[in-house]
């Protein structure tokens, strides 16, 4: 299956069997990015949350309280 990078639009090839594909094929509203890509996206949010003005949102506040 031929993708192509939504930030870079550098097309890469992905075996019809993994996942990642399927869940390609099935919702086209997911799009798919590149390990280059989500690599450097990765290095700048980490720096952003190292400066402690970064609120990096992963769950909902109510979901944390509960436990």
């Amino acid at each position: 299956m031929k993708v192509q990078c939504a930030i870079c639009d550098r097309i890469d090839e992905l075996s019809n069997d993994l996942p990642l594909a399927k869940k390609l094929r099935n919702r086209p509203i997911h799009t798919y990015m590149c390990q280059i890509c989500h690599d450097r996206i990765e290095v700048k949010t980490k720096a952003r949350l190292a400066t402690g003005k970064f609120i990096f949102y992963k769950s909902s506040k109510l979901i944390e309280n509960e436990f």
